[in-house]
């Protein structure tokens, strides 16, 4: 029993921690949803979790404190990873930090204008915001997972790849919200 424990306690000491946990959490989700028990999978995800406070509303769906909440967390850490970069790492150079800039404007151009060209004059060609926010997070779970195999600087390059790749997909939402709330109150006004 000791021996298990200290190898739990290895895991979570390591760098690879939080790639074997999501990488087993989407296993271990992909075999319940696709069994039997997809229902009650369904019925826990959509259960409302948390309390609704006189100043504050923090009651919400299982699935809204995993999507909204552990993202959230997810993006602060590599968000505080990449300030330490910028400040002491390999992204301190600007001639360094160029690369990831432009990479991510292509990943989330790129996508949505392909996705546009094969769904011109198509019920669903405004979904073209669906493939510009990609997700990285499986490729940096993987990239810790291998650990020092992986050199650190792409590392450093796919992790400042996700934060300006999700900038630039929330800074593109919120201008589309925008002018959609302009042009809805235009009318009334």
């Amino acid at each position: 029993m000791q021996h298990k424990t200290s190898l739990i306690k290895e895991l979570l000491r390591s760098d690879a921690s939080g790639g074997v946990i999501l990488i087993g959490c989407v296993i271990i989700s992909l075999v319940v949803a696709n069994s039997p028990l997809s229902a009650s999978y369904n019925q826990l995800l959509n259960t409302p979790l948390g309390h609704n406070f006189s100043i504050a509303h923090l009651e919400y769906p299982v699935i809204s404190w995993i999507n909204d909440g552990l993202m959230a967390i997810f993006f602060l850490f590599v968000g505080l990873e990449i300030k330490r970069e910028v400040l002491n790492g390999e992204l301190s150079d600007t001639k360094n930090a160029t690369l990831p800039v432009f990479a991510a404007i292509g990943g989330m151009a790129v996508p949505a204008l392909i996705y546009m060209l094969l769904n011109h004059n198509t019920a669903s060609a405004n979904g073209w915001g669906i493939p510009m926010a990609t997700d990285i997070a499986f490729a940096i779970a993987i990239l810790s997972v291998l650990g020092k195999s992986v050199p650190l600087s792409l590392k450093v390059f796919l992790k400042a790849l996700a934060i300006v790749d999700d900038l630039g997909a929330i800074i593109v939402i919120a201008i589309l919200a925008v002018v959609i709330a302009g042009a809805l109150l235009l009318p009334i006004l």
